[in-house]
């Protein structure tokens, strides 16, 4: 009797052993064909080009976002157009002494990373796709030497995650009229203040694909959800 009770027990150790990885590759692969018919649109749009399809309406010409150079926590200089090139980038703004939302908005960020954590042993793979930039808005104070230790302060992985600084008036221009955030005009001088919760999404050709508030738990799982569409993008013409 105990041994047919052992028996039995066996079997229905295989039947679950093979059943539910067999069911989750299911669902999964049901998920990823209603993802593919629901990829992150593109913002900014700059214009029409006429359609090849003479009977179709034209095409929407989208803002592709300009290069930007900017020194990292290593003191290395970072091109995220060339440096970067052939990843997602998702980026935010912050500064070292801010007692309000960036400490938040930097604990956010940090399970993003979580979720896309970098194995240089898979090189290629959805995790070495995706580089983490935030981007200093006092860069007066923020040496790449501040920085640094204030992302080791938060327990950050460096390893696809730049902390960026440089010049006041580069950067401003970047989140402005790049990146077409709402912080208000300015200049970039002593004076100009920008701080917000924002962070965005561009693709590998630099189009922007999403605006998420970083400070909402759920617009920045729905971040993590569009990163994971635009790994399975096909390249298309614009």
């Amino acid at each position: 009797m105990v041994e047919k009770r052992s028996n039995k027990k066996f079997l229905i150790g295989i039947a679950v052993a093979v059943l539910v990885p067999l069911s989750c590759f299911l669902v999964v692969s049901q998920l990823s064909k209603k993802k593919q018919r629901q990829m992150p649109r593109f913002f900014v749009p700059e214009g029409t080009v006429a359609n090849t399809d003479q009977s179709k309406a034209p095409d929407t010409v989208y803002h592709q976002v300009a290069d930007l150079v900017l020194t990292n926590q290593f003191g290395k200089s970072i091109s995220l157009n060339n440096s970067l090139k052939g990843k997602l980038l998702v980026i935010d703004f912050f500064f070292t002494t801010c007692p309000t939302i960036c400490p938040r908005l930097t604990s956010n960020m940090k399970v993003l990373q979580a979720m896309f954590r970098k194995d240089p042993k898979k090189e290629g793979s959805l995790d070495t796709v995706v580089q983490f930039i935030s981007i200093t808005i006092n860069p007066g104070h923020d040496t790449f030497q501040v920085m640094r230790a204030y992302a080791d302060r938060h327990g950050v992985n460096h390893d696809n995650w730049f902390f960026l600084t440089g010049d006041k008036k580069v950067i401003y221009n970047y989140a402005r009229n790049e990146l077409h955030l709402p912080v208000g005009p300015g200049d970039g001088g002593a004076d100009d203040l920008i701080h917000t919760e924002q962070i965005t999404l561009l693709d590998k050709d630099r189009y922007i694909r999403g605006y998420y508030d970083g400070l909402n738990d759920t617009s920045v799982v729905r971040c993590a959800d569009d990163i994971v569409l635009l790994t399975m993008e096909r390249k298309h013409k614009k």
